[in-house]
């Protein structure tokens, strides 16, 4: 009985396991990344580049994720290596995916697999992606349902009524 109420828990609250990420860590990264730009080896200030964004897009708050989505998208095409394109490709699927774009989070972390198709961390990340798809489905569905239900019935009591 435990474990059904606790799916259903997790049904409706989407039983993610993507980490947040807290305002002082923001916070702390853009320090780093500010250190980092006033003489810092280029190695340097793209790894506190990452730290940042990846914060970024596990932040709570909407204009954070965005600002993160905005500097991977930007630094995307800048980098050739497999391993960074493989990291960015994730960190902007967990971008638009807490921006409710889950479509873009399931190309992008499709894109991801195909650099690195064992890649456990992207893996459960398509399966949340999936889920969450699959869930707004049915949600569409019930509520779609509902209001057909309400519209029969309005007007088979109207019909009802006119007897």
């Amino acid at each position: 009985m435990g474990s059904l109420l606790e799916s259903i828990g997790n049904f409706f609250t989407g039983g993610e396991q993507i980490p947040w990420c807290d305002r002082d860590v923001i916070a702390g990264c853009e320090r780093e990344v500010a250190e980092a730009a006033r003489g810092d080896s280029e190695e340097r200030k793209n790894e506190s580049i990452m730290r940042l964004s990846w914060a970024l897009v596990h932040s709570r708050q909407k204009e954070d994720v965005q600002r993160g989505i905005a500097m991977l998208e930007t630094s995307l095409g800048n980098d050739k290596s497999p391993l960074h394109q493989r990291e960015k490709l994730y960190l902007l699927a967990v971008g638009y995916y807490r921006s409710n774009d889950y479509g873009r989070s399931r190309q992008l972390v499709e894109q991801c697999l195909q650099i690195a198709p064992d890649w456990r961390q992207a893996l459960a990340l398509k399966k949340i992606v999936e889920d969450r798809i699959a869930k707004d489905g049915v949600i569409g569905i019930g509520i779609t349902a509902t209001a057909l239900g309400l519209i029969v019935g309005g007007i088979a009591t109207a019909l009802a009524r006119r007897n």
